[in-house]
């Protein structure tokens, strides 16, 4: 138990010298990031549900993060997550009308 207590302890006196090298502005991003998946917890009872302005805010702050700190964070969704909301919006815009199969019908004259 006592180990444990000083590993912990350990690696967060480790953790502090990268903390304090990464720039003001990604430190920002990250933040307005936890507290908007913060909000989301807050707002849903039974589990996260994210409306359209939900995603669109995670995504734009998750592209505003390098790789190495988004692999980094907890998030309650995954990257993976992210692209398949992309898919979907790009998959609604570009439907295009759906038509029966076979030649359209003349006009009977």
């Amino acid at each position: 138990m006592t180990f444990r207590l000083v590993y912990r302890f350990g690696c967060l006196l480790l953790g502090w010298p990268r903390l304090l090298a990464r720039s003001s502005a990604a430190k920002d991003v990250e933040i307005l990031l936890l507290r908007h998946q913060l909000a989301v917890l807050q707002r849903s009872s039974p589990g996260p549900a994210f409306t359209r302005g939900d995603r669109a805010v995670l995504a734009a702050l998750l592209r505003l993060l390098s790789k190495r700190h988004r692999s980094s964070l907890k998030l309650l969704v995954t990257p993976r997550t992210v692209l398949r909301w992309h898919a979907r919006l790009v998959a609604k815009k570009w439907t295009y009308p759906h038509r029966g199969p076979g030649r359209p019908a003349k006009p009977e004259e």
